[in-house]
Parts: structure tokens; sequence; C-alpha cells
């Protein structure tokens, strides 16, 4: 079984996930009309994929959010041909989408050393433009957070996500007996014996009806975008949200977080997906729980049970249904190592892609 050596948690209520910048390529330099010569082109301004960079260390170290190339150097008689100028980067975070104001997506930034040119500086003067140089292009761009976590909670309020981040970690998030105790997502980073840390995202409960927005709803989905894998999190005896709502049963809340993330954006549901079986400290927890994992196996079999409208077009298939006890620590150590186990098994499958796609790209040169 996989061990924990240190465990730590971080809030983010000063989490920045989106940031708009202004960038301007250089100008070009003059040409030397007389002798033929040409001035040096402007410089570019590159976004450049940085470890332990964020987009708050990016906004406190430039809080004007300009960035501009240097300027090409003139022809002149001691040299024809003038410098380029001084390229601009922004160092940024790795998983970062950028687009432009009107949300052209510009490209993405997914591993370490990822680079985007996002504004090219203008050419020299030459022969072709009277010696005139140009003027480097202008836009602002985002910078939009991609992930935000390895694997993100998902659950409806009280489903006790909170408590299973405590229990994962040595926090003290805010926890109550009453809904929507998390407005703000925390962070949980787990650190295993071998040094490696993988973080676990608790998001802000969602409710039905979150695809349109309701609650917290598409702050919450877009978040959920930003995680690697899912954690699915119920409470094996079920739930209800208010008295004037209808109960739902461990299944049915499966299924209807299942629909929540479907109906939003179709490919969240192909993410992998673990789910865990919490309170499971509370009587006939066992019955339940049984009773949970036939309906699992034999989905369609029970889809009378929930409304029409929210039947989901694929029933999730979980890598693992792990029963926990968030408030006694039953089955926390097991579910630890089952993070572990899934999130390395997907990248090995990435790793082993990504020499697939280089040795077809030899065989073809």
């Amino acid at each position: 079984m996989v061990q924990l050596s240190r465990i730590c948690l971080r809030k983010y209520g000063n989490f920045i996930d989106n940031l708009r910048l202004y960038v301007r390529g250089g100008s070009g330099g003059m040409g030397l009309p007389r002798l033929g010569g040409r001035g040096g082109d402007g410089g570019d301004v590159w976004v450049v994929a940085a470890k332990n960079m964020t987009l708050k260390r990016i906004k406190d170290k430039y809080p004007q959010k300009r960035f501009l190339g240097g300027t090409g150097a003139n022809s002149s008689v001691q040299a024809l041909k003038g410098q380029k100028g001084e390229d601009k980067e922004i160092s940024a975070p790795v998983g970062i989408t950028v687009t432009t104001d009107k949300g052209k997506i510009l490209g993405d930034l997914n591993t370490e050393g990822d680079r985007l040119m996002v504004a090219k500086g203008g050419f020299g003067g030459s022969m072709h433009s009277a010696f005139q140089p140009s003027k480097g292009q202008v836009r602002n761009i985002r910078l939009d957070l991609k992930l935000i976590a390895d694997v993100g909670l998902v659950g409806y309020p009280n489903a006790g996500k909170s408590s299973l981040l405590t229990a994962l970690s040595n926090a003290t998030p805010q926890i109550a007996n009453y809904a929507f105790t998390t407005l703000k997502p925390e962070i949980g980073k787990l650190m295993y014996k071998d040094y490696k840390q993988i973080s676990v995202a608790d998001l802000p409960g969602l409710i039905e009806g979150a695809h349109l927005n309701k609650g917290m709803g598409h702050t919450f989905l877009k978040h959920v975008e930003r995680t690697k894998q899912l954690m699915f999190v119920v409470d094996v005896c079920g739930f209800q949200l208010a008295s004037n709502t209808p109960f739902r049963s461990a299944f049915e809340a499966v299924q209807l977080l299942t629909k929540e993330l479907e109906l939003y954006k179709e490919e969240l549901v192909s993410k992998p997906a673990l789910l865990v079986v919490n309170k499971m400290d509370l009587p006939n927890a066992e019955e339940k729980l049984e009773e949970l994992k036939e309906q699992l196996q034999n989905p369609d079999e029970f889809s009378d049970l929930l409304p029409d409208d929210m039947i989901p077009k694929n029933y999730l298939t979980f890598r693992h249904v792990l029963p926990v006890s968030a408030s006694t620590g039953f089955g926390i150590e097991h579910l630890k190592s089952c993070i572990r186990e899934s999130l390395d098994e997907d990248a090995e499958m990435a790793t082993k892609a990504i020499h697939e796609e280089r040795l077809q790209a030899l065989r073809h040169q």
C-alpha cells in the first residue's frame, strides 16, 4: 500500500484562474535608402510555460499587464542589416489556454517549455517598403488556466467532500452539517514517500440544474474541466437538499451528477473517474452499499428512478468504487493508494502515446 510521508492543504481565496494582458510586438528599424540597408525586425512577444508559475504571480510582478517587444535597430553604415529587437517572454503556468479577447484560441501550453508567439514584431524598413519600418502586432490576450488539480471532487452539498479532504490531509476546511459549506475551491496536496505530489480539489457543491448556471453552476463546472480525473463523492444513505426537494438515493445522486456534467460539456464524462461512497459509519450502510453496487452494474434496469430528462446518455464506468468513512478514517489509506494508481496508469498511457506519435513521425520522414 502506498504510504504518505507528508500532506498539506492550500486554500486559494486569492486564486486567479484567468488574466487579461496587453501585448505588442516591437516596431521594425529604419532602412538606409542610399546603401540599400535593411532595418532590424521588431521583437516578438511569447508566452512560455514555466514550472511553479501562477497567474497571480504575473499580475503581482507586472501590475500594468503590458508586454512589449523590443524595437529593431536602424540600418547604418556600420551595420547595413539592423539587429532584431529583443523578444519579450511572459512566463506562465503549465496548463493554460491562450485566447484573444473575442475568444479565438491561439494555443495551449500543456508542458513545461511550451512556447506560443502572441504578438509578432514589425518588419524592418527595406527596399520593398521604401525603407520604412512597420509597427508590431497589437492585441489583448487572455490566459485561462485549464488545470487546477489532478483530481476534482464532484458531489452534491453535504456529501462529505470537505470532511473527505480533511481525512486525506491535515487541513481544517469549513465543515458543517448543512449545504454549501464550500464556497471557494480548496486544494489538498498529497505527497508520497517517493516525493510524488498529487493535488485534490474540493470544488463548490453542485446542485441539480447546475448546467443551466443555477447555484454556482458554471463556476463549478468550469473548475471540473480543469482536473485530470474526477472523484465522485456520494452519501451512502442518499441526501435531500431541502424539505421542498426530492430525496435522492446514492445511485440517483451518481446519475444526476453524471447528467449535469454531460449537459454542460459532454467530454467531461470521458474523464477517468473514481466513486467514493462516504459515511459508511452510518446504520445499514453495508446493505445500502451492496444495493448501490448492484444498481451500478445494471443501471438501465433502475433508470425509472430518475426523471426522464436526467437519464445520462452514457452511464459512467468507475475505475474503483471505494467505501469510506471520512469521520472514522475507514478506507482512507486504500483510497489514497487508488488515487495514485489511477493517475500513474494514465501518465504511463500518455507517455506511450507520445512515444508512438514520435515513432510514426520518424517513419514518415
